[in-house]
């Protein structure tokens, strides 16, 4: 089936600002007091392009896994307390180092590696490239020309060498390889309403892991059996998922939309369709990272080590996800509802245009809180605030895992996911990154 071709579309950008506040390693280079220029802030500037750039959920993971490494290892040479990725990331050699005694801002390198990648991995490039000669603008007057000049050498170096690495994880071949054929089988997944979308990124799981030692390291056992009798295990939950849409709980609607976090929905009115923006299950756990940085004051490093470990626990949670995903190619709960239980149902959000089995939010939800946790503690109380700007009001969490289990429940309230995928998917994704954790100790 092929993509809608000719709809009229609008694009309703949603955008995303932030400010946070920045320290520095060295407070003679003159970088000191310039609010907005922390790590946690350049993700938060990536994440509003990310959004407008359209992205699916699983490159938003690549491009924040990519950035994040580079402004980490570009802080390496004046922070020998903390371990380099090469060696342990898959491939990846040894970053290069400043070049002789050259006086460098070792923070402000960091930023440009930072922003070196993003405009390499972004379609609109451009915004980045503005943010980015705004920033060197404002620094570049506090410091002298040579440490600017050596500065912003040495992190071009870092971030080129970040970008040769990405460019041989398989990214640019995985459209030559076979896309996904919907066929009769009825246990097999469809394109649903109201688009009809192709599968999304059907070979992600081709992509060469971070940590993992291959993509299909953690696929869980498959899904229940395609059984339409009424007491299978597949009916059940099908029930299961019908009722809570069409009789929801207290709160079911409000944590269903909270984490929808589908980066393009599409509306229809009439004979228009058009598309709004939001942040990205991976952006959403970004945030989060960002927020914990910013609440605790940790240094640049700190930050970069932080966020560096979540984006890499995100993108290896998405590319073992999608594996698995379209392994088992497993029907959505729409479809099978529409089918066998009531062809007029529809879920309460709507469902994502690819395999079922097992859940992408709760394997990617799963995978960061277990890094936050191994990183910040168990039991951390945070006010999560990333979708106030898609007006929805912030929601108080007790710990990192309680935040992912509602992410992971949401699927169920908002009818597009069987609870035996959800938990299937916390599991996996808790696999995944404690793998990470212990490859990168």
């Amino acid at each position: 089936m092929m993509l809608r071709r000719n709809i009229l579309c609008g694009i309703v950008a949603c955008v995303v600002i932030f400010v946070m506040s920045c320290r520095t390693t060295d407070t003679s280079t003159g970088t000191e007091g310039y609010a907005g220029h922390s790590l946690s802030n350049w993700n938060k500037k990536l994440t509003r392009v990310i959004i407008s750039d359209v992205f699916s959920p699983p490159v938003c993971s690549r491009i924040y896994a990519y950035a994040n490494i580079a402004a980490y290892e570009a802080l390496i040479p004046a922070n020998p307390s903390h371990k380099s990725f090469a060696g342990k990331l898959n491939d990846l050699k040894a970053v290069p180092l400043p070049v002789g005694n050259a006086n460098i801002n070792f923070e402000m390198a960091s930023i440009i590696a930072f922003t070196t990648v993003s405009q390499k991995l972004l379609f609109n490039a451009d915004a980045m490239k503005d943010m980015e000669d705004e920033y060197i603008k404002k620094i570049a007057a506090g410091i002298p020309d040579e440490v600017s000049e050596n500065t912003i050498s040495y992190g071009r170096a870092v971030g080129k060498h970040i970008i040769e690495w990405a460019s041989r994880d398989g990214y640019l071949q995985r459209n030559s390889n076979p896309f996904f054929m919907v066929t009769r089988d009825p246990a097999r997944w469809k394109p649903t309403p109201p688009d009809y979308m192709d599968a999304v990124e059907p070979n992600w799981g081709t992509l060469r892991p971070f940590a993992m030692d291959s993509s299909g390291q953690f696929r869980p056992a498959g899904p229940y059996k395609f059984d339409t009798s009424v007491n299978s295990p597949l009916h059940k939950e099908a029930m299961d998922v019908y009722n809570a849409v069409s009789k929801p709980g207290k709160d079911f609607t409000d944590i269903a939309k909270y984490w929808d976090c589908n980066p393009n929905v599409s509306v229809t009115s009439g004979h228009v369709t058009y598309f709004q923006q939001q942040i990205s299950p991976g952006g959403h756990w970004i945030f989060i990272a960002a927020s914990v940085a910013d609440k605790e004051k940790y240094n640049q490093v700190k930050t970069a080590e932080l966020i560096s470990k979540v984006a890499i626990s995100i993108a290896d949670g998405f590319i073992s996800c999608w594996e698995a995903k379209y392994e088992y190619s497993s029907i959505r709960p729409e479809t099978y509802i529409n089918l066998y239980i009531d062809k007029e149902w529809r879920p309460f959000i709507q469902t994502p245009p690819f395999p079922e089995y097992p859940s992408g939010h709760s394997v990617i939800s799963s995978s960061a809180a277990t890094m936050l946790t191994a990183l910040v503690g168990d039991n951390y109380k945070f006010v999560d605030s990333a979708e106030v700007a898609f007006g929805r009001p912030a929601r108080s969490f007790n710990s990192f895992r309680e935040a992912s289990n509602e992410a992971s429940i949401s699927r169920l309230y908002g009818g597009i996911h069987f609870l035996n995928a959800l938990n299937t998917g916390i599991e996996e994704g808790r696999n995944v990154a404690t793998y990470v954790v212990n490859k990168l100790e």
